[in-house]
């Protein structure tokens, strides 16, 4: 499973391999499925695993990569944008212990 090509991938058909794009069976989008289908529509998607979560995570990285990190003029924007985004997760790991040092009017 490791290290290989996903099955949906043919190099003829697609060109050389990008790791941010989805090579499998398109779906019908939401907004072309009647009401009666839906029920069925969300069963059939074949995103309820954590494979596919962790395969849905990897090409949002590689998207996120190829825009910010790879291009030759990146500038300072990856790594503004990682700190950010540190900032804000150690913020939110870290609330319940900053939230007592609130000021507040009466202390009672």
């Amino acid at each position: 499973m490791l290290g290989q090509l996903p099955n949906g991938y043919n190099k003829a058909v697609h060109g050389p391999y990008d790791p941010a794009v989805f090579y499998g069976k398109q779906s019908l989008p939401l907004s072309q499925v009647k009401v009666y289908q839906l029920p069925g529509w969300l069963l059939s998607k074949q995103f309820y695993n954590p494979i596919a979560y962790g395969r849905a995570v990897s090409r949002a990285y590689w998207r996120w990569n190829h825009k910010y990190a790879l291009p030759k003029y990146c500038g300072l924007t990856p790594f503004i944008q990682c700190t950010v985004g540190m900032s804000a997760l150690f913020y939110m790991l870290n609330y319940s212990s900053i939230s007592h040092h609130k000021n507040h009017k009466y202390h009672w």
